[in-house]
């Protein structure tokens, strides 16, 4: 899987565009960054899901509670906690 660093306007972080499973993924980490950092990339980049294929892909140092009720009537995601302690969520539209 080759991941492709993506330009992505008001993003401050590297965000990655890869092809997976019949879906397109962004992906980007979020772990070293202080708030409200992971919060303002992860806005911009939700804009960039536009169909059902479409994934966001975050990896967190924590679980990014106040983002999912600012979200949650466009957006669903599935969070699994990684051995490292950090989070991982994918993104999806509803």
């Amino acid at each position: 899987m080759d991941k492709e660093l993506i330009l992505v306007p008001r993003a401050t972080l590297d965000i990655y565009r890869f092809e997976e499973d019949g879906l397109t993924c962004y992906e980007f980490n979020a772990t070293e960054c202080q708030p409200p950092e992971p919060m303002v990339n992860s806005i911009v980049c939700l804009n960039l899901l536009k169909s059902e294929n479409d994934r966001l892909i975050v990896t967190y140092f924590h679980e990014p509670t106040p983002l999912y009720d600012r979200i949650s009537d466009k957006y669903s995601y599935k969070s699994v906690e990684l051995d490292s302690g950090d989070v991982r969520v994918v993104f999806k539209l509803v």
